[in-house]
This record gives C-alpha cells, sequence and structure tokens, in this order.
C-alpha cells in the first residue's frame, strides 16, 4: 500500500474516501476547514454523529472531488490514545473495502499525542485492518485500497516520520501473519527456514540455518525429542541484524517457539477449538521474523539476534512418551510427563544456547499455556521476568500499552517452582493444573542466567473472532511491541 502525507487543504483531496476521525468535540473546527459541497454535506450529515467510539456515518457529497465521506467517532478528547486511532483508522479501512475504494485519505485529529504518534497510529489501524491472506483462494471478493493519504495541517514532517514508521511496522506485523496463516503443509520447519533466508536477503539480516546433524553436535536434546515422531526433520533458524552503528557490544536476543504444528504428540490434542488451530504455534517465531525484518528496515542501531527451534510434534511411531528423560542443551535432565508441554523443551534449548552470545537482555516469546487465555483472555499477553530484568519488564509493559500489545505482568516467586520437582530428574516439564502459565515460566528460568523476559501469547496470537483491525487467524502478535520496546532499547528517549 502506497502511504503519503499533505498539507493540501481537505476539499481539494481526490480520493474515492475521506475519514475525518472526531472527537466529541471536534466537529465544529473541522467544518471551519472545509468548504464547497462537502461543507454543505457535513452540515446535513452532523445531526446524525454520535462522536461515540467506533460510531460513523458516511455521507455522498455532490460535486465534490472525493466522492465519499466518513465521521468516525473517537470518544472524549481526553481518553484519546494511539489504540482508540488505530481502532478508528482499521473501521474506515473497513468501509473502504465494503465501498470499494481504492483511495482514501484521513485527517490527523486534535489530541494530546504527539503528530509522529498519531501518523503512525493512523497507518497502522488502516494498514493493519485492511490486510487479508488470500494465498489460498480461487475467488476474490472485494477490494483493499492501495494509496493512503495522511492529512497533516501542521507538523507535516514528524506526521511523516510517523506514517513511514508505520507502513513498515505494518508490513512487518502482515509478514507474521502470514507465517501463521499458512498452511501445515506448506509450513515444514526446513520451508519456514527457506521463508526466513529469502526475508533476511530481501532485507539485509543475516540468516543461518542449522540442520539436524548440527542440532545433534550441539546435543539439543529437547528439540530433538519433541522431533522423534515427525517425518521431517527439525531446524535451528539464526538471524542477525548487527549494524555498524549498533550502540551497544552485546546482543539483545530473541527466541520465538517455532512448532510449525502441534498435535500434542501422544498426549494428543482434541481437535475442534485446539488441534484445528494448532498452525498458529509458531506464532512466537513468526513475530521474532517480523521485528527482525522491521529492526532491519528501520536502520535501528541495536545488535540482535533471533533464534527460532523449529520443529512439528506428532505421535510417529519413534515419538517421545509421558516417562522418558531427556538430556537438554544445557546438560540439566528433564522428566517428561505430557508430550503436549513440547513447546518449553525446545525453547529451553534455544535459551541454553543464548547464554554463549553474553547478552545483554533476552525474549522469548511463545503460544505457550492454555492457562495464560484463562488468565487473560485474547487480548493481552502474559509477561514474565526473573529479577535481574525487573526495569525491562516495566518498560516492556508501557511498550505494550503504546503499541497497542498488549502484556500484562505476573508473579515468579520461588514456591511457584515446587511443582516442578521431579523424582526422577532435575525437574519435569509440567507443573499441574494451578498457575499454568507461571509453572511454565519457572521450566524456562532454569535454563536463563542473564536478564530475561518470557511473553506467553497463546490468547492474542491466534483469533476466532475478529477484533479492531485484528483479524480472525493470526495477528502478529508481538511484531509491534517489539519494535517499540527495542526502538526505547536503542534510544532511551523514546520510552
Amino acid at each position: 500500500m502506497k502511504v503519503s502525507v499533505t498539507t493540501l487543504p481537505l476539499a481539494e483531496l481526490d480520493v474515492d474516501l475521506l475519514m475525518l476521525p472526531l472527537a466529541e468535540s471536534g466537529l465544529g473546527a473541522v467544518q471551519g476547514r472545509l468548504a464547497g459541497p462537502v461543507a454543505e454535506a457535513l452540515k446535513r450529515a452532523a445531526g446524525d454523529f454520535t462522536a461515540k467510539p467506533g460510531s460513523t456515518v458516511l455521507f455522498y457529497p455532490d460535486g465534490a472531488r472525493c466522492r465519499r465521506v466518513a465521521l468516525i467517532g473517537l470518544g472524549p478528547k481526553k481518553e484519546i490514545d494511539g489504540d482508540r486511532l488505530r481502532a478508528a483508522s482499521g473501521t474506515g479501512a473497513e468501509l473502504a473495502e465494503k465501498t470499494g475504494a481504492s483511495t482514501a485519505a484521513i485527517l490527523v485529529p486534535q489530541c494530546s499525542l504527539d503528530s509522529e504518534s498519531i501518523g503512525q497510529a493512523l497507518v497502522e489501524g488502516f494498514m493493519l485492518a485492511s490486510y487479508k491472506f488470500l494465498r489460498y483462494k480461487t475467488q476474490v471478493n472485494g477490494r483493499v485500497p492501495d494509496r493512503l493519504v495522511v492529512h497533516a495541517k501542521t507538523d507535516e514532517k514528524a506526521v511523516r516520520r510517523g506514517a513511514d514508521r508505520a507502513r513498515v511496522v505494518a508490513e512487518a506485523t502482515g509478514t507474521a501473519r502470514d507465517l501463521v496463516n499458512t498452511s501445515p503443509h506448506h509450513k515444514t520447519p526446513r520451508s519456514l527456514a527457506k521463508a526466513v533466508e529469502r526475508l533476511g536477503r530481501k532485507h539485509g539480516f543475516d540468516v543461518s540455518v542449522w540442520d539436524k546433524s548440527l542440532i545433534e553436535d550441539e546435543k539439543m536434546g529437547g528439540l530433538l525429542a519433541v522431533n522423534r515422531g515427525s517425518p521431517e526433520p527439525p531446524v535451528f533458524i539464526e538471524m542477525i541484524w548487527q549494524p555498524d552503528s549498533a550502540a551497544r557490544a552485546r546482543p539483545v536476543v530473541l527466541v520465538g517457539k517455532g512448532i510449525v504444528f502441534d498435535t500434542g504428540g501422544l498426549s494428543l490434542k482434541g481437535t475442534k477449538d485446539s488441534m484445528d488451530h494448532m498452525k498458529a504455534d509458531m506464532a512466537g517465531a513468526a513475530a521474532v521474523v517480523g521485528a527482525m525484518e522491521a529492526m532491519a528496515r528501520l536502520s535501528v542501531p541495536l545488535y540482535i539476534i533471533g533464534l527460532v527451534p523449529a520443529t512439528d510434534n506428532r505421535p510417529g511411531g519413534n515419538a517421545y512418551v509421558p516417562g522418558d528423560v531427556l538430556t537438554m542443551h544445557s546438560g540439566k535432565t528433564v522428566e517428561v510427563l505430557n508430550t503436549d508441554a513440547e513447546g518449553r523443551l525446545i525453547l529451553a534449548d534455544a535459551l541454553s544456547y543464548a547464554k554463549l552470545y553474553r547478552p545483554d537482555l533476552v525474549i522469548d516469546l511463545a503460544t505457550l499455556t492454555g492457562a495464560q487465555v484463562v488468565a487473560l483472555g485474547s487480548e493481552v499477553a502474559a509477561l514474565m521476568a526473573n529479577d535481574r530484568a525487573a526495569e525491562h519488564a516495566t518498560a516492556m509493559e508501557a511498550a505494550g500499552r503504546r503499541s497497542g500489545d498488549l502484556v500484562h505482568r505476573m508473579p515468579m516467586y520461588s514456591h511457584y517452582g515446587d511443582a516442578l520437582k521431579s523424582d526422577v530428574a532435575d525437574i519435569k516439564n509440567v507443573g499441574g493444573r494451578e498457575a499454568g502459565s507461571i509453572t511454565a515460566a519457572k521450566f524456562l528460568e532454569h535454563f536463563v542466567d542473564y536478564p530475561w523476559l518470557h511473553v506467553d501469547m497463546a490468547g492474542p496470537a491466534f483469533l476466532k473472532t475478529e477484533k479492531p483491525y485484528r483479524p480472525k487467524g493470526g495477528t502478529g502478535f508481538g511484531v509491534r511491541l517489539l519494535v517499540d520496546f527495542l526502538r526505547g532499547y536503542a534510544w532511551p528517549k523514546y520510552r
């Protein structure tokens, strides 16, 4: 989608749809900036407009250069934040699709946010709401707009900076959505690795892929065990973005769970509302890949490494079984009591390997537990941190509020780890029914010795019903969260 910023008078915009997002008291100011047929039509339509969040009035001004005008409610001015703007712009994108508009313009509304943030939120919301996954469609109905114009009365340069960044971030989020939505038979570990290699060549970050023999040499017992039931070999994907301008010598390492399909293994999942959505069990990996794309395209001066252990989890003839004791990359032993608690096993190997980089910080993202959905639902991910990353956890929560990828910090008291004690090994891979997302994080904590954040995004990563600017299916959750957090990490003034 082409995105541009203009300061032309509103009445001169030659577009199929002109979107006017307005707060409760914002109608009068906009009326003063319009003239001719649009102004006359707005007077007639104003009586139907309530300005409640999400409310819309669509009208067609005869003789105007813009074919349609949409009033979109923002609610009270004091309540307008980035997510309110993204939602309003997303509503405009839905109207554009319904009316067949190919070109659209949106007014920068008056609110307390800075111009750069407003420009970013408006473009993100419109582009994310316009996303379509059409790879398997033989017939396509409707039309997605191909051009968006952002109208700025002042601070044109700041609005343009935000809009340009938003286009990159939205496209990187689209990359993550595409990876999640891809059919499992097109998403083997090796095909995922090839897709990442293509993205690396296109956007300028380095990619290396380990085959099974290298994984065996590195003694990644968790990844190899989960893969035992699969006809497809595992891979371990390493991505590196290390610009000459990197401000820190030591990297931030991102780790994404790459279970390309999860049957549960011998602890087989039910199909409806469970296994039928398990193509999304690599959404953590997709978020890391999308973030690496965005970091490279935005030239963020930060040394970043992305790690993705990738396999599927199937109940083949050689599958690992409950009762197996695994020796992990770290040397620690794990008693397997449930083969459907596989994500933590492959993450543990990657987190252990990450120590070799002497990282400043490690962040892992995973669709790890159903307990996260029970605790926080489908719009907020669970955030866990070790004691060395408390300050980073606060910054991550703030990044979530700014980006709209919300996270909420959960406790990590030592007693939660008691549930993982094993009679035959160092630890076991499940901790029981209570506090499942926390005990899963406590399992991972055994494999880190650096500042560490864990994001359990099982709910927000894949939606069964659409939400504002988030479609059904893969949402790309985590990309915008990481971009916001890592920009703040590189440039603290942005936090």
